[in-house]
């Protein structure tokens, strides 16, 4: 049984200081006569999109549509016993962060350290970056924040010796006081772009993260949306590698003195695949963090992922709703 992470934050007061963000030149498709007037003020206005005095090309987001992919995303979530990560770089929107953590999100994944001190600036307490962090400057930076603040959870992938080894270095020279949480990402074949490509190459990775005194394992991760030549099968013959590696590694005693094993995988085409798989795991020494990482849903591509979203597949488990509009004139 996984923790349970729920909580629903109050806004912070960064995302607050948005609406106080005065217009100019910077914001695209704003009516000329908005210059100087704060955010805030031309909402409530609520001008109309067509006579409002807006220049186009306009990006519009219906909020309906919004409430209905976050409903629909936290609802899969909770009915399959899965945490939620969803992947940040989709939006890079504080606003739309609180409303996912609203939504039931454990936290919101990262794909670079800048994505991360973004995410902090808004408050964001949980993070997850799908991602090695091997510069020394995003590491001295890592280490300040997690000593500053013992409430800030942090995770993020390791996947060769060579990495650990610096990080290592990195931290110990930035003085880190906490150790950083890590996970063994496993590649998804001979083609995936990052990853250990073996069970054992996994294993030596996580010797070195236990010979390293900055580092501590925490569980296993990987990327699905990889897998060559992807399908149902071949997926979730992957996914049951991934699960059978965190449990090799918790019989190995590899989890000593974690309070819950994170195990994550999941992008926007195959999460029933993921739930599947995940459902299937066998009770670890300790409570799991069965963690989801897909972010496509929020505003859900009307192209690519229409054809692609698992819900297709499983239509009685939800559906998702194009939540963005591009407003444009014909010049030519």
């Amino acid at each position: 049984m996984a923790t349970d992470h729920r909580e629903h934050a109050a806004t912070h007061p960064a995302v607050a200081g948005l609406a106080q963000e005065r217009a100019d030149h910077r914001f695209k498709g704003l009516p000329p006569d908005a210059e100087g007037r704060t955010l805030a003020d031309l909402a409530a206005e609520r001008r109309n999109l067509f006579t409002g005095g807006f220049t186009t090309p306009v990006l519009a987001l219906s909020t309906e549509a919004l409430e209905h992919n976050l409903l629909a995303m936290e609802r899969y979530s909770a009915a399959h016993g899965l945490a939620f990560a969803p992947h940040g770089k989709t939006s890079m929107a504080p606003q739309l962060f609180e409303r996912q953590l609203a939504h039931g999100a454990w936290g919101i994944t990262a794909a670079v350290p800048s994505h991360v001190r973004i995410y902090r600036a808004f408050g964001i307490q949980r993070i997850f970056l799908a991602n090695e962090v091997v510069d020394a400057a995003a590491l001295k930076w890592l280490a300040a924040e997690l000593d500053a603040d013992p409430d800030f959870r942090f995770v993020c992938y390791v996947d060769s010796v060579r990495g650990v080894e610096l990080m290592d270095a990195a931290l110990r020279e930035a003085g880190a006081g906490r150790p950083v949480d890590v996970v063994v990402e496993l590649g998804a074949g001979d083609g995936a772009r990052t990853g250990a490509r073996t069970e054992a190459e996994c294993a030596t990775v996580a010797d070195a993260v236990a010979a390293a005194g900055t580092l501590r394992l925490v569980g296993v991760a990987g990327y699905e949306g990889e897998v060559p030549k992807a399908d149902g099968e071949r997926v979730r013959a992957w996914l049951r590698r991934l699960t059978a590696l965190a449990t090799d590694f918790d019989s190995a005693g590899r989890f000593e003195g974690v309070d819950e094993v994170v195990v994550t995988a999941g992008g926007s085409a195959w999460f029933d695949a993921v739930a599947d798989v995940f459902a299937e795991l066998p009770a670890l020494s300790r409570p799991v963090l069965k963690l989801l990482r897909s972010g496509a849903y929020v505003s859900h591509d009307d192209g690519h992922y229409r054809h692609i979203t698992p819900f297709n597949r499983i239509p009685d488990e939800g559906d998702l709703q194009p939540a963005f509009r591009l407003w444009a004139q014909v010049v030519s």
